[in-house]
């Protein structure tokens, strides 16, 4: 079975219950490269998490639901004494969302500064595809960074694939010139890209998509854009891709490219081209914007999500 390496932050989640007035929450968990995890292991794939996590309760909580989504747990870190981020969501009526963190002091941010953290990154050569954000490079301090893009350039010599999200939120970055560069070095080094325009026109305001493109020298670059499409660069060729129409109401797009980017990477392990697996991505962010939460209820897994195909493409 392929195996994916997905890096990053889960949070303890806080979302306003439903049916109920503000001030009542229920409580989960969430991280955008976790929720990538556990969508991967729901299609089939082979998914281990690998971060840093403190010696309580909730992080027990924790790793026992991701074991029970069958995502890996042998790379977590567990800190004494450190706790889990923790973040709220909250949606306006068309099912946007806002979020607010806790989490400066996370056991998270500390994954690259550890002891143990030489053979978490030698371990990288073992997957076939290791996947993180813009969200977990904004976790780690330069030096951090730097030892991870080491790893992920020894990994890729030995035959293991980056795929890179932009996820981009500005509070993870207050000198956007850093995070231009971050994001320059993370793109020439990916074998895939996952973008968005909503992601890099903060960064690169009033640009086209063109020219968001001509930023990302890769082979396989897909550019979400702001109505329910894609435009797929594949070996210098763009392929432009529609979302099918939603069969239910919007309530919260939170995790919307998290699911897209599971199933996009699912499906090219699996064996699709690049076109039918952003379909897939759009199939199955379409399901999650009409649930509540970062992860949908395991019985609302539509089935046929990742394309079976003839063919075997390189992923």
């Amino acid at each position: 079975m392929s195996r994916v390496a997905c890096i990053g932050e889960c949070m303890i989640e806080l979302k306003q219950a439903q049916g109920t007035k503000a001030g009542l929450y229920s409580r989960g968990y969430g991280g955008d490269t976790l929720n990538t995890a556990v969508y991967l292991a729901r299609l089939g794939v082979g998914a281990d998490y690998i971060t840093a996590l403190g010696d309580d309760t909730l992080s027990d909580e924790m790793i026992a639901g991701w074991a029970a989504e069958g995502v890996g747990t042998a790379r977590v870190a567990r800190l004494p004494g450190k706790l889990p981020g923790l973040y709220m969501i909250e949606t306006d009526d068309k099912g946007e969302r806002r979020f607010f963190h806790w989490r400066d002091s996370a056991a998270a941010r500390s994954l690259m500064d550890l002891p143990q953290t030489p053979d978490v990154l030698s371990s990288l050569s073992n997957y076939d595809t290791i996947y993180l954000s813009a969200i977990t490079l904004s976790l780690y301090g330069g030096e951090g960074r730097a030892r991870l893009f080491a790893a992920l350039k020894r990994a890729r010599e030995l035959g293991a694939r980056f795929a890179f999200d932009t996820n981009f939120r500005a509070r993870g970055w207050p000198d956007l010139d850093v995070a231009r560069s971050v994001f320059q070095e993370a793109f020439a080094a990916a074998d895939i890209v996952l973008a968005s325009t909503e992601d890099l026109l903060p960064l690169y305001p009033g640009e086209s998509n063109d020219a968001l493109l001509a930023r990302i020298p890769g082979a396989e670059v897909v550019l979400k854009l702001s109505e329910p499409a894609s435009l797929l660069r594949i070996q210098g060729t763009l392929h432009p891709v529609k979302a099918e129409p939603l069969k239910a109401p919007v309530v919260d797009t939170t995790a919307a490219g998290d699911s897209f980017a599971a199933a996009y990477v699912a499906a090219r392990l699996l064996g699709a081209d690049p076109i039918e697996a952003a379909r897939a991505g759009h199939r199955l962010a379409g399901v999650v914007v009409c649930h509540p939460g970062a992860i949908i209820p395991r019985a609302a897994m539509p089935p046929g999500m990742v394309p079976a195909t003839s063919h075997k493409a390189s992923p």
